[in-house]
């Protein structure tokens, strides 16, 4: 018939086979079966009549299952929703993810705990609740790159007329303590959320005690005892550190957007998004930066702006890439300037020895979950090697613990994920609601001079879901506005949609590197939610003058050979 099966052993005397097939649903009967809903008496087995550690290893089982088509079994039903347990909800880490889940079950009546606690920075950098958006990510990163284009827009502004401006400079104290001023704001509005909608906040590290119990622990060592219904973690990433002499001398995002000094000249170590948006606005302000690229730009998004992007930094922003390189050591001298030692592979993979002297060296090459202070492993939580869990639609192995946010294995670290996953998580717990978070049509921005936006698959993925006699790309270089009078490049910004031909042209991908970049994108991302094709897109009237109505413009496609470069007038 076509059903996927799966059979697990838990003895000499009891095998079980899952049947899985579109028409199989969990029922609720007083002896909870689980039946087959078409003839409701083949493949039934009774739970209750398990032995208990029999049933929990079944059950922890047939959670990591794929069941896409079950939805309903998604969300834990064995200990029903009347309990003696101190919270219907714990929440373990208040940021964007947790937050979101946290008000949503609130809504829905629930008791609900959020646990939060910040381990400082290697360099003693800390912050308050609200995640890492709030604190050392999205926010502060977002002020900071706006604060570098002022930069640009006082250059280009003798070209619109006007005079006697200024010299261009920044003052790093200010707009540190300013960003920070803001941080602490929405610090306060979250607290004064919590209170608004009866969430229980305590500033304490949560560690599992057993799978429904937890040891919180403040900062003067004092220690509680909960326990809860239900669990959802979601307690984000930290940094990570190479693992070479001299590592701790380095910053992270964690420090950067709180240094008290000017950074100087700076290393950037990576070439993630956080490497290039930090080597953009730094560059920006003024100070001297070089990023040291092992071996792509922005692994993971699409591999042809990825390139453009690393093409307008080092041409028209200035920034030095140190390509094929990684550091091998860091030492602090006399003067407190980093000496560091790094080695550069050339083409006929001969190794040099490099080195070079940096104010500040800042670390962007990766970030690892803050699952290891958890205990997590007492709950019977799987954990990967790089502290990430894996999830079913957001659930764990353990039926009653569920995981968001980053440090879901495989998944989008990105604080609108988070949120849109905790809520309809809550939604599916406590609203007798169904829909899921879908994970791949999720617009996003990279920050970086000339910003990077997109929504669904990277060219290079769309090939690979839907294969290369499938796919189509329409794309174009083009010159905003803004751009004519101060004559800055006709060549640099650039869109591109992906459709699939086999489904009517039905757009599968959206990139575009310009200004603006973000506002665009958030637009198409409604759009190809909605399962727009590149005819609803030509169909559509553009708003004009603006970068964005090029996406009703895009005539050349990659197959036809057809030179894309900006045509002018």
């Amino acid at each position: 018939l076509g059903a996927k099966t799966k059979t697990i052993t838990f003895g000499p005397q009891l095998k079980i086979s899952f049947i899985f097939r579109s028409s199989f649903r969990k029922f609720k009967y007083p002896n909870n079966l689980f039946l087959n809903k078409k003839t409701k008496s083949s493949y039934r087995f009774m739970i209750s009549s398990l032995k208990p550690p029999v049933k929990k290893r079944l059950l922890n089982n047939y959670s990591t299952l794929s069941i896409s088509n079950m939805e309903e079994w998604q969300i834990d039903q064995e200990e029903g929703e009347d309990h003696d347990y101190d919270y219907d909800l714990i929440v373990i880490g208040g940021g964007s993810g947790g937050i979101s889940c946290a008000k949503q079950a609130t809504a829905y009546g629930k008791n609900v705990l959020v646990l939060d606690y910040v381990t400082p920075s290697p360099h003693g950098t800390k912050w308050g609740v609200g995640g890492t958006c709030v604190n050392v990510g999205c926010i502060p990163k977002k002020l900071m790159h706006t604060s570098a284009l002022m930069g640009e827009y006082m250059h280009d502004a003798t070209s619109f007329g006007w005079e006697n401006i200024e010299e261009r400079k920044l003052n790093w104290s200010k707009v540190v303590r300013n960003v920070n001023m803001h941080i602490k704001m929405t610090n306060f509005g979250y607290i004064t959320t919590f209170n608004k909608k009866s969430i229980t906040y305590k500033n304490m590290l949560g560690r599992f005690v057993d799978e429904h119990t937890i040891e919180a622990e403040n900062a003067n060592g004092d220690i509680e005892i909960i326990t809860g219904r239900r669990f959802v973690v979601a307690v984000g990433g930290r940094p990570r550190y190479p693992n070479i002499p001299g590592a701790e001398l380095g910053i992270t995002s964690d420090d950067i957007f709180q240094l008290k000094k000017e950074p100087g000249k700076t290393l950037v170590v990576g070439a993630s998004y956080v490497a290039l948006e930090c080597a953009g606005f730094l560059k920006g302000f003024g100070f001297d930066v070089s990023v040291m690229v092992r071996s792509i730009f922005l692994r993971g998004f699409d591999q042809e702006i990825a390139n453009m992007i690393g093409e307008y930094m080092e041409s028209e922003t200035k920034v030095e890439f140190l390509r094929k390189c990684s550091p091998s050591a860091i030492e602090k001298q006399e003067d407190g300037t980093l000496l560091v030692k790094y080695k550069k592979t050339l083409p006929n993979k001969m190794v040099l020895e490099k080195e070079e002297v940096f104010d500040t060296v800042l670390f962007a090459i990766g970030r690892n979950a803050d699952t290891d202070k958890l205990n997590i492993d007492k709950a019977g939580v799987q954990v990967e090697d790089n502290g990430k869990v894996k999830v079913v639609h957001e659930r764990t192995n353990v039926p009653h613990i569920y995981a968001l946010g980053d440090i879901i294995y495989g998944g989008l670290e990105l604080t609108p994920v988070a949120i849109r996953a905790g809520k309809l998580l809550a939604d599916r717990l406590y609203g007798n609601k169904t829909t899921l978070m879908d994970y791949i049509n999720v617009p996003t921005t990279v920050f970086t001079p000339l910003e990077y936006g997109c929504c669904g698959y990277s060219e290079e993925d769309a090939i690979k879901k839907f294969g290369e006699d499938n796919i189509e790309t329409y794309l174009q270089f083009y010159q905003p506005t803004e751009w004519t009078l101060p004559h800055r490049g006709e060549n640099h910004c650039f869109m591109k949609v992906i459709v699939n031909k086999a489904d009517n042209e039905r757009v599968v991908g959206f990139h575009v590197l310009g200004i603006h970049a973000g506002e665009i994108t958030q637009g198409v991302g409604i759009a190809i939610k909605c399962g727009a094709t590149k005819n609803d897109f030509d169909e559509t009237v553009g708003i004009h003058p603006t970068s964005a109505e090029m996406m009703n413009k895009l005539t050349v496609t990659r197959s036809s050979g057809e030179d894309y470069k900006n045509p002018g007038c």
